[in-house]
């Protein structure tokens, strides 16, 4: 099964209003890592002229649910993806545009494994990296993520 990359990215301000709210943009997607860009936009500035603590909260979940969505947006006839947990770490002050890179901290044949043995609710964390232009880590982020099997009848 494989889920159609550019459906997810065309989607996504639907699916996630706040993407569109805050114009995020795509660099990458695929099922190993998605990469999204919070532009340098004054309106969702902090008060030292930064992107907000909200704002740079917002890239990270989105990144993490795009990557979700690559990985299992085929199976959603069958299955519901909740975030159950967040946490954000600000490491450096970040000044411009950031961007947000989100990895799942194990392997997807792994996580499919226990979906399809269906005697567990598999529970997985995506790691996301928040880095300036420069390159520089500014956050780090941790969202973690169930998969509920649907049941029918």
């Amino acid at each position: 099964m494989s889920m159609d990359l550019e459906a997810i990215k065309a989607a996504f301000p639907t699916l996630v209003p706040m993407v569109g709210t805050l114009a995020l943009e795509w660099i990458d997607l695929s099922t190993e890592s998605a990469v999204m860009r919070l532009p340098d936009q004054q309106p969702y500035h902090n008060h030292i002229g930064g992107p907000h603590a909200g704002a740079m909260f917002t890239l990270g979940e989105s990144a993490s649910g795009a990557i979700v969505m690559a990985a299992f947006g085929d199976q959603l006839d069958r299955l519901v993806p909740l975030a159950v947990e967040a946490t954000i770490r600000y490491r450096k002050i970040a000044m411009g545009p950031v961007t947000a890179t989100a990895r799942l901290s194990r392997p997807l044949a792994e996580i499919q494994a226990e979906v399809e043995a269906g005697t567990v609710r598999p529970q997985f964390a995506v790691d996301i990296v928040i880095a300036d232009e420069a390159g520089t880590t500014t956050g780090e982020m941790t969202v973690v993520w169930t998969l509920k099997l649907i049941r029918k009848g």
